[in-house]
């Protein structure tokens, strides 16, 4: 699970990377800005730009679990404007192994020990 998460939450950050220096991301295009956001979906899922024919980083993860701010935000830092974009993990389930937490905890049904996983990550948006 900890492996899971881990990759999972590096996965986001990739994502967030690719899109904080992308020019398309911002363009008034929304097919351009759809693509670029389609583009990081894809990186995050599989690693690659586009995922045709090439399998998930993780079993079960999709572009519909992936979930990226549809343009920069902005937050307000001293006098200055800044602006961040988010990758997020979302609605992913874990899907449990052979060996499970349940046996050495007692948990039936493990809700009390597999949490959904969701991670994030919030990037200053560079350009």
């Amino acid at each position: 699970m900890f492996y899971t998460y881990t990759t999972l939450a590096k996965a986001t950050k990739a994502g967030a990377r690719y899109l904080s220096y992308s020019k398309d991301y911002t363009d008034g295009d929304t097919t351009i800005s759809g693509n670029a956001i389609t583009r990081a979906q894809s990186l995050v899922v599989c690693g690659y730009e586009d995922c045709t024919g090439k399998t998930p980083i993780v079993s079960g993860l999709s572009t519909a679990n992936v979930k990226v701010s549809p343009a920069p935000f902005i937050q307000i830092e001293g006098t200055i404007q800044v602006q961040y974009l988010t990758v997020e993990i979302q609605n992913y389930t874990y899907s449990r192994g052979v060996f499970t937490l349940d046996g050495v905890t007692g948990a039936s049904g493990a809700t009390s020990v597999y949490k959904a996983l969701a991670p994030k990550t919030t990037m200053r948006y560079l350009l």
